[in-house]
C-alpha cells in the first residue's frame, strides 16, 4: 500500500501497549496462504489495551478481527483500516469445577484437551473444529454432534466504543452457524459448561473425531475448512458432488476430490481464484439443483485492482 496512505492512517491511531504493524503480511498465517496485506495490524497486549484502543480510535477507521485464519479468505487487495488479531494474551484456559473458561485467542482443540485433562466431557467436539474460541462463538461453530450453543454459558466482548460486555449465552440468540451479537463486538472470553466423565472415554471420543477428520477431510493441504453451510435438510458436499463440481478448477484453486465442500490452493492460487471457484460452485448447484449455498468461509478485504472475486 502507498506509504503516504499508511502514514496518514498511522497518524490517526491512538497509542497502544500492544504491537501495531503497518502493511502486515498476514496472508501467510492463513490456511489458504493467499491474499493481500493488512493496512495496520494491531495485536493488543490485553483486554484493557484493546478496550482503550477502540474507545480512542476514530469512528471512520474500519476494524476487522481475525483469528488463526483457518476459515478465512483474505482478498488479494488486502484489508483496509485496522485488523485486530488476539494472540497469546487472549489464549489462557482455566478450569474451575465443571466450568472451562477460555480466552478468545485459545485454539479450540486446546480447550477440548484442557477439559479432557481435567476429567471433563462434553467439549470433545471442539477438537474437530479448526480455529479459535472467538470465531467459534461468533459463528456458533459445530462438528461431530456438538456446537457452541450447546455448551456456552456466558461470553465477554468489547464493542466498537470500547465498552466491555458480559452476556449470558441465551442473549446471543444462537442459530445455525450464527449468533445475533452486534457485528462490532469483539469476543474476548467464553465460559463453557462441561461434565465429569471417565478420562479414557473422553480420550477415546477425541481420538475418534481426529481419525474421522483425517480420513474425510483434506486437512494436510492449503484449505480453509468447510466452504459452504449445509442447507436445511441437506449436506453441502452431496449437493456439490451431484452438481458435478468435484475436482473443478479455476486457476490454481481446486474443489477437493476427498471432500468437495473444501476448496484447495494447489500452490499457485490467488484469493480471486478461490473465490471465483466458490461462486462457480454456487452457481452450478443453483442451476442444476435449485439450491442456494451460503458461504461459511469468511471472506474479507478488497479485490486486487483489475480482478473480480465474485459475489458476496
Amino acid at each position: 500500500m502507498p506509504a503516504s496512505r499508511l502514514d496518514a492512517l498511522a497518524d490517526r491511531l491512538p497509542p497502544a501497549r500492544g504491537r501495531l504493524t503497518p502493511d502486515a503480511n498476514i496472508a501467510r498465517t492463513t490456511w489458504f496462504r493467499v491474499g493481500g496485506a493488512a493496512e495496520i495490524l494491531f495485536e493488543p497486549a490485553d483486554r484493557d489495551d484493546l478496550a482503550a484502543f477502540l474507545a480512542a480510535l476514530p469512528g471512520d477507521v474500519p476494524v476487522t478481527v481475525i483469528g488463526v485464519g483457518s476459515n478465512l479468505l483474505i482478498r488479494d487487495g488486502g484489508i483496509p483500516g485496522v485488523t485486530i488479531r488476539l494472540g497469546r494474551a487472549f489464549a489462557a484456559i482455566t478450569v474451575s469445577g465443571d466450568r472451562v473458561t477460555a480466552g478468545a485467542g485459545a485454539v479450540d482443540i486446546n480447550v477440548a484437551r484442557a477439559a479432557r485433562d481435567a476429567g471433563l466431557g462434553g467439549l470433545e467436539f471442539l477438537g474437530g473444529i479448526p480455529g479459535t474460541v472467538g470465531g467459534a462463538v461468533r459463528m456458533n461453530a459445530g462438528a461431530y454432534g456438538g456446537e457452541v450453543a450447546d455448551v456456552l454459558r456466558e461470553a465477554e466482548a468489547i464493542d466498537r466504543a470500547g465498552a466491555v460486555r458480559r452476556v449470558p449465552a441465551p442473549a446471543l440468540d444462537f442459530g445455525y452457524r450464527h449468533c445475533s451479537a452486534p457485528d462490532d463486538w469483539i469476543f474476548t472470553e467464553a465460559v463453557f459448561a462441561a461434565r465429569p466423565d471417565d478420562d479414557a472415554a473422553i480420550a477415546a471420543r477425541m481420538d475418534e473425531i481426529a481419525e474421522a477428520r483425517g480420513d474425510s477431510q483434506p486437512i494436510r493441504t492449503r484449505t480453509g475448512g468447510s466452504t459452504f453451510k449445509n442447507p436445511p435438510g441437506a449436506k453441502a458436499w452431496e449437493l456439490i458432488a451431484a452438481a458435478g463440481c468435484r475436482g473443478l478448477m479455476v486457476g490454481g484453486a481446486r474443489v477437493s476430490d476427498l471432500h468437495c465442500n473444501f476448496l484447495i490452493n494447489t500452490g499457485l492460487a490467488t484469493a480471486s481464484d478461490l473465490e471465483t471457484l466458490g461462486e462457480t460452485v454456487r452457481r452450478r448447484v443453483a442451476e442444476r439443483l435449485d439450491v442456494t449455498l451460503d458461504w461459511e468461509i469468511r471472506r474479507i478485504g478488497v479485490p486486487a485492482a483489475g480482478r473480480n472475486g465474485g459475489g458476496s
